[in-house]
């Protein structure tokens, strides 16, 4: 099994995912991450500048890939805050998506604007959905879509299944009881965007998310099994 997870920033998928992603990297699927933004405006150190900003969450991402088991980790470099669902990302997720194969995608649910908890969903978050979802379906797909591709050996390709990250209207619940040690230590290689407390916020997130099951911890997705 094949598996290509696709965010905003540097951690977004650790917190929402990894999880699921260090279990299924444990059962002996390839799984991989794409990330749109480069992460550069993502520091309230007075003393952080955006070129050494970027250097450091990607070699966190990378780092956190390495525990979770990752075969790899590709970053498209977009700005914090300006990620757009435009035809050129939407082209640049379809290049990955026809190059790595995925049997199953996951993204965020681009759906997600706010919540009653008091949560508004990241702009850039919501782009990388929509063009994630736009990429699967269907213009990793059609023949016709993006011809130049082909010349670089791109050929299309059908996702099986989409998986995305939302806490509030889920429709999968994954255990990730076994594995979410290991999501905490993905989160702590993030050192420049997590502290202790987020540590005990993602833990009491997955206790959250596990109600109402048999688990201790979860992490929860709308699936959707794509139409062939």
């Amino acid at each position: 099994m094949r598996v290509l997870g696709i965010a905003a920033h540097p951690d977004d998928l650790d917190f929402g995912a990894s999880g699921t992603f260090a279990k299924w990297a444990k059962e002996g699927a390839s799984c991989y991450y794409l990330i749109c933004t480069n992460g550069c405006k993502g520091s309230d150190d007075p003393k952080m500048t955006e070129a050494k900003l970027v250097k450091l969450r990607e070699a966190e991402q990378r780092k956190a890939a390495k525990v979770l088991g990752l075969e790899g980790v590709f970053f498209l470099g977009h700005n914090d805050t300006e990620l757009v669902a435009d035809i050129k990302l939407k082209k640049e997720i379809v290049r990955y998506i026809r190059r790595l194969k995925p049997d199953i995608v996951v993204t965020m649910d681009p759906t997600l604007v706010y919540s009653r908890r008091g949560f508004i969903n990241h702009t850039d978050h919501r782009a990388a959905g929509m063009a994630a979802m736009d990429a699967v379906y269907p213009m990793a797909r059609d023949r016709l879509t993006f011809r130049e591709l082909e010349k670089e050996g791109l050929e299309p390709h059908k996702v099986k299944t989409l998986y995305l990250v939302n806490f509030d209207n889920s429709t999968e619940v994954v255990d990730i009881s076994s594995t979410m040690g290991v999501k905490e230590a993905a989160l702590e290689c993030h050192e420049s965007q997590i502290d202790k407390d987020s540590i005990k916020r993602v833990r009491k997130m997955g206790s959250m998310s596990a109600k109402g099951t048999k688990y201790r911890y979860a992490e929860r997705f709308v699936k959707l099994d794509l139409m062939r």
